[in-house]
């Protein structure tokens, strides 16, 4: 099987796991449930639950011992994109090729959806964790996760992007930005996979040396495309850095050099992986695929 047929395969094994999990449209609070299951349903790459199943397995772990958390980083990673798109933020009417959420279900449920995702993300795995054998490490992989979720990642990212816009800023800050908007939470659910799967400690720096660079790597390609990119296959719309006057890779260093530290960042994460496990081809074909989308 080559890497997209293998990609492929794993993304309708996490769509499979998300329906299995997703909340009951049913009762008083059905339209909450619809409305998350709504953005949880659009599809996408589902490439954080696969880096949590991943991470896992490279390691030597039980894939079925992860699947609450790669099924609750996808859903906390809907809940930013939901928030991430409202008129207060980006201001977004297309998301995966759909119309965003609070076009669909106007702003309130939209938030409310956002904030159920990001609970219910929280409820499935302290229920999966409950009594299981060695809980102590389901403890620090739900403790990875908020974090890199949190103020001291995600959201901590996401604010200083808000407080940056309409400044032109140097690329140390764009660097916190990305590292924290984008790349954190891969390295959250990277770690988490690895502490389930029993990783040792040079283990656990090398996944997250992986997860970093392919992180930002990742967030400067979507920079670029955000330039150079086709609307009809990215399902979003494109030229909103430039709507919303951000600084981004190529604005502050060009396209062309923005494309090669992108290539280095991946070419890094590729020897990093490698030393966890030699039998590590999907995630270096991982690496290429995010270096290597549609410009």
């Amino acid at each position: 099987m080559n890497f997209k047929d293998d990609l492929k395969s794993k993304v309708v094994t996490v769509e499979n796991l998300l329906n299995e999990y997703m909340p009951k449209e049913e009762g008083y609070q059905k339209t909450i449930c619809e409305a998350m299951n709504y953005s949880l349903k659009a599809g996408g790459k589902r490439l954080r639950p696969i880096l949590t199943l991943e991470a896992c397995k490279i390691v030597g772990g039980n894939e079925k011992d992860v699947i609450p958390f790669a099924v609750a980083i996808e859903m906390i990673h809907t809940y930013s994109l939901i928030h991430d798109d409202l008129p207060a933020l980006d201001n977004d009417d297309l998301r995966r090729g759909r119309a965003t959420n609070h076009k669909v279900y106007g702003e309130a449920m939209a938030i409310l959806a956002g904030d159920g995702l990001l609970n219910y993300a929280y409820e499935i795995m302290l229920r999966e964790s409950i009594g299981k054998e060695n809980s102590e490490k389901y403890l620090r992989a739900i403790n990875e996760i908020a974090k890199a979720s949190g103020i001291y990642g995600m959201i901590g990212g996401q604010v200083v992007d808000i407080e940056s816009e309409n400044k032109k800023i140097n690329i140390d800050k764009l660097d916190f930005i990305h590292m924290n908007k984008t790349a954190a939470i891969m390295v959250g659910c990277m770690r988490a996979g690895a502490i389930i799967g029993g990783a040792d400690e040079v283990q656990l720096e090398n996944i997250t040396k992986y997860a970093k660079n392919i992180g930002l790597s990742f967030q400067i390609v979507d920079d670029i495309l955000d330039i150079v990119g086709d609307e009809s296959k990215l399902g979003k719309k494109v030229g909103s850095d430039i709507d919303n006057d951000k600084s981004t890779y190529p604005s502050l260093l060009g396209l062309e050099k923005s494309k090669e530290i992108a290539n280095e960042l991946i070419q890094e994460a590729k020897l990093s992986i490698n030393n966890v496990n030699s039998n590590s081809e999907f995630l270096n074909g991982l690496a290429d695929y995010i270096v290597d989308r549609e410009y």
